[in-house]
Parts: C-alpha cells; sequence; structure tokens
C-alpha cells in the first residue's frame, strides 16, 4: 500500500488537494525526499514525460509604517520568491541526475513514478503567499491582488513592488494566492495544464517580453486567443513582427462574467463522471485492491489514456455514458448487452463501453466476472475490425447501472493494436461471430461537433452596453475562427 503525504503546511495542503483533482491520486504526491533526506519539493506529479516540480511559500507582507515599504518588499521577494526559484531550478537538476526519490523522510518508500531525464518535460512552479492584501491596498487598478510577472531577459533587476522579473532563459512559473486556485481550477486535467503550460513557455522563448498583471488574466488571454489553423489556444500572435506581449489588467474578470463561460461550466458538470471512474480504480491501486495485470504508475493500462483526455472531451464523453445507461433496455429475465463505440480525443484512440444485464442466478457464479472481461475484450477488438484506424482501444465494462443496485464493479482493459495482422483480425471476427459487436441491424451512428466552449442554446439580443476587455473584436473562444462579436458578442 502506498502512504502518500498530505501536505504540512495549510497552504500545501490546499495545493496537494488542487493537484490531487488535476493529476489525479495516482500521479501526484507532496513532499517527497531526496536521498541525502532533505525534502526534494512541496509536491511532485508525473505524467507520462511531464514532471510538475510545486514549491509553496507563505511569508505575511505586512505594512510597517516606520520601515521603508521598498525594503520590506525587497525582502518579502527574497524569501518567498527568489530563494524558491533557486530552489526549483536545484530540484530540476536533482531530478535530471536520475538519482532516487523518496516519500518519506526515512527513506524507506521509493517514489512510485518513473522519470527518464532524457525526455522529461519539466514544469518548475512556486506558488507565492502573503502579499494579496498589501497588492491590493498599493493600488485601486488592481483587481485581486495579484502579483505582476515580467518574463524578460534580466540585465539590471527591476525594484518595482508587487512586480516579478523572472529569467526567460530559465523560466519558472509563479503563481500566487489568489490565482493557484483559478489555475489549477479551470485547468483541471494534465492535458489541459501542460498544453497552458506549454504554449507559455512557447511564448516566453519566442517574445523579448511577455508581461502580464496577473496569472489569471494571462489565462484569459490564452482560453480566447484560438489559433484555428493548428487547432490550438496560443499567447500573443503567430505572425511574426511582434516582440513584446502585455496583457491588460482585468481579462480574466471579463471573461469569467461572459455567458459563454458560464454556460461551459454549468455543461462541464456531467464530465466529472469521468473523473469519478479513474479516481475510484486510482485508490483501488494505492490500497493494492485493484485486480488484472496492468500497470498503472507505468502508463500501460486503460487509466492512463483515460487520463489524458482534456475537460470538454470529458464532457462529451460522460454525457454519451449517461445515455448509454439511461438507455439500456428492460428485459428482466433476458441476457441483453449493449456497446457504445466513443472517440478519443486522441484521433487514433477509441473507447467501448460495454454494459451487461443477466439474471441472478447467472451472476452468481464462480467465473461470472471472468466471463464478463472476455465478452470486454471481443467488444475492443471488434471495434479494432470496424474502425481500422485505431491503434489502441479502451474497453469499460459495467453491469447495467441502470439495474446494478447499490453495487457495481468496474472493467478495464487496454487493447494495443498497432500492429493488427490478419491473425489478429480473424481471431476476433472468429470470436465476435456469436455476439455480432458493431455488426447488428441496431447498430446507430451519430456525428458530433464537439467545441471547447458551449453557447447558450438559444442567443439573447444584449440590451445594455459593455466595456468588456473579453474581446469583442479577439477570435471567439468557441472556435469558430470568427470575431467574438460577430459569433456569440453583443
Amino acid at each position: 500500500m502506498i502512504k502518500k503525504s498530505s501536505g504540512t503546511t495549510e497552504t500545501e495542503k490546499m495545493l496537494a488537494e488542487f493537484c490531487e483533482r488535476t493529476f489525479l491520486k495516482l500521479w501526484s504526491y507532496p513532499n517527497p525526499y531526496k536521498d541525502d533526506g532533505h525534502e526534494l519539493c512541496d509536491l511532485l506529479a508525473v505524467f507520462g514525460d511531464y514532471v510538475f516540480i510545486f514549491f509553496d511559500r507563505k511569508k505575511q507582507l505586512r505594512e510597517t509604517p516606520d520601515k521603508d515599504p521598498q525594503v520590506l518588499w525587497d525582502q518579502w521577494k527574497r524569501n518567498v520568491i527568489d530563494k524558491q526559484v533557486k530552489t526549483a531550478h536545484g530540484a530540476e537538476r536533482y531530478l535530471m541526475s536520475g538519482r532516487h526519490i523518496f516519500l518519506d523522510a526515512k527513506r524507506t518508500t521509493l517514489f512510485p513514478l518513473a522519470i527518464d531525464p532524457t525526455k522529461a518535460i519539466f514544469h518548475k512552479i512556486v506558488v507565492a503567499h502573503g502579499a494579496k492584501e498589501a497588492c491590493e491596498k498599493a493600488s485601486d487598478q488592481n483587481v485581486y491582488g495579484s502579483l505582476a510577472i515580467y518574463y524578460c531577459k534580466i540585465d539590471n533587476e527591476l525594484r518595482l513592488p508587487f512586480h516579478i522579473e523572472i529569467d526567460k532563459h530559465n523560466p519558472v512559473h509563479i503563481f500566487d494566492s489568489h490565482n493557484i486556485s483559478i489555475i489549477l481550477g479551470e485547468l483541471d486535467t494534465v492535458t489541459d495544464l501542460s498544453n497552458y503550460l506549454d504554449e507559455k513557455l512557447r511564448a516566453i522563448k519566442k517574445f523579448d517580453e511577455l508581461n502580464y498583471c496577473g496569472e489569471e488574466d494571462l489565462l484569459a488571454h490564452y482560453l480566447i486567443n484560438f489559433d484555428k489553423k493548428n487547432k490550438r489556444h496560443i499567447i500573443g500572435s503567430t505572425e511574426d513582427g511582434f516582440n513584446i506581449v502585455m496583457i491588460g489588467e482585468g481579462q480574466w474578470l471579463d471573461f469569467i462574467n461572459s455567458d459563454l463561460y458560464r454556460n461551459t461550466k454549468k455543461e462541464n458538470k456531467v464530465s466529472y463522471l469521468w473523473d469519478g471512474l479513474i479516481q475510484r480504480t486510482c485508490q483501488n491501486a494505492l490500497e493494492e485492491r485493484l485486480g488484472g495485470n496492468s500497470d498503472l504508475m507505468r502508463g500501460s493500462s486503460a487509466i492512463f489514456e483515460m487520463v489524458k483526455e482534456p475537460r470538454y472531451f470529458r464532457r462529451s464523453l460522460a454525457d454519451k455514458i449517461n445515455q448509454a445507461v439511461l438507455n439500456f433496455p428492460d428485459y428482466p429475465e433476458e441476457f441483453t448487452r449493449q456497446v457504445t463505440f466513443l472517440p478519443s480525443y486522441i484521433p487514433e484512440v477509441g473507447y467501448v463501453f460495454f454494459q451487461l444485464r443477466v439474471p441472478a442466478n447467472y451472476r452468481e457464479h464462480h467465473d461470472y466476472l471472468d466471463k464478463r472481461r472476455t465478452l470486454l475484450e471481443i467488444a475492443c477488438g471488434a471495434a479494432k475490425n470496424k474502425f481500422s484506424h485505431l491503434k489502441k482501444v479502451v474497453g469499460i465494462g459495467m453491469d447495467a447501472p441502470k439495474f446494478a443496485g447499490q453495487t457495481n464493479s468496474e472493467d478495464f482493459i487496454l487493447l494495443h493494436c498497432e500492429a493488427w495482422g490478419n491473425d489478429m483480425r480473424t481471431y476476433y471476427e472468429e470470436q465476435n461471430q456469436q455476439w455480432k459487436f458493431f455488426g447488428t441491424e441496431k447498430l446507430k451512428r451519430f456525428n458530433e461537433h464537439i467545441t471547447e466552449f458551449v453557447p447558450l442554446p438559444t442567443a439573447t439580443p444584449a440590451t445594455s452596453k459593455t466595456n468588456s476587455k473579453f474581446g469583442r473584436n479577439e477570435p471567439c473562444p468557441c472556435g469558430s475562427g470568427k470575431k467574438y462579436k460577430k459569433c456569440h458578442g453583443a
């Protein structure tokens, strides 16, 4: 059984809770230790080749009338930012060396995830607490009390209070008390967070300077700035001729007050069904109550593939699972099954959702679950035969929840099918002759266009003037390619 720390301070515990939702239970570990018994960082999250190194530091920046405010700021920044940035660079060097990591100070339990220094993509993140109130009092224009961040080539250090200058050639992400919950709350999947941080590093490298008044404003800019050609969010511009990007104050506030944002958050609620499936399995793995032969820690598993789905795709997947559960036919005394194929965010991956209902006496057989898993495997093989472009098929099987009562269990299968010769095709064709998965006359196919942002079902003309910085002339975040004011704006 793997015992994880939950963080030692109040802010570390908050960070651990956020990261457990974003990276999920198996891939985030608070307070790991180096081989010399010293703490490596406050939280280490590893998923595939991505390595997220978190440092959390809290020191209240207090107003003291008899002391120079500049001196107070310099002391706070030196203790809370500069020292942590230096330590973050040291932690990255330690991980690059390939030395051991432990989950406890006594060094009895090794860190369970492998890090390949030759492939690792590092994101160093410092969460700084304690300056919010002082920052708010210093300027009426500061909406939230967030720290202003400057990524540039450092020649002469900037000494303005509440402004942090970071070397663009060795960048570290700086979050604060206000925006840590926004960043990890909005980007609460590994794919969404890593895409944002990757794009941020790309922009830092491309432009001479990247300046913004708060990380939440940069996030708003990123989310509404969609490159339709490359199908990704960007920071700044893809065009040449720009060397500085400056993000104005208040973009996040305008963004979250838009109908498009509020409706998307409402529609996303169903997506957490997907997270629930993953989290239950991860907890079973941590408690060593998970059967089967998959290696969740090393990436060769159905769960690992499921974690890759971004939030908007989880919304669609969970919605289709819900529909399949509700539409399961009611034939109480008959052997009834239903398969649903669901495409993934990753084009060469697909999901098979398999539900089974059998008479009660059949479920009491000692090998019932083995037979259910066999049927799920056949359905996955049939999906590959049906959709030849697939390289991986993930199977999710269970007794039909509509009739299963209060207890149920899930099966997960990952079928690797990059190499799919005639022998494999023939084998699953023969196994599927009796069941006819994806080959019955009742098979129905639906096409659906999925967008990250979901507009209101009925557009309602605005009746009041707006001075929103959300970007009436910016590309609409729904990905249509139109200007916001011509797509969903007033």
